[in-house]
Formats: C-alpha cells, sequence, structure tokens
C-alpha cells in the first residue's frame, strides 16, 4: 500500500486530540485518533458523509 498523505482534521484545532484523514485513489478514507495512531478506521466517502449528517442531525447533549 502507498504510503496515505494524512491531514489533520480542521475541527481538531490546535487541539493535542486530533482526527486524521486520509484518502486513496480506489475512494477508501481512512481515519485516525492522534493518540492512537495504529488504529485505522476505513469507510467510503458516502458512509462517512451518512455518519456525519447523522451526527449533525443528533448531536450528544454532552457535545453542547
Amino acid at each position: 500500500m502507498p504510503a496515505l498523505n494524512w491531514q489533520k482534521s480542521t475541527y481538531s484545532g490546535d487541539s493535542s486530540n486530533c482526527v486524521y484523514v486520509a484518502a486513496t485513489p480506489t475512494g477508501q478514507i481512512h481515519l485516525r485518533e492522534s493518540d492512537t495512531p495504529d488504529t485505522i478506521l476505513i469507510t467510503t466517502r458516502p458512509r462517512l458523509h451518512a455518519l456525519i449528517r447523522t451526527l449533525k442531525a443528533h448531536p450528544s447533549p454532552r457535545a453542547t
């Protein structure tokens, strides 16, 4: 597998707990957290979009 070009999420800001995202030419989206960089979640754009849309529609009471 070629090296991934990891980018820090803009929502992470200057925090030390950051989410990183990388896309592959095949359309896979890789996600990892700075605390556990060896744990990588792999998904697709449509599934990630659906997750974000759902989270925005139903925010956690602790998140506000």
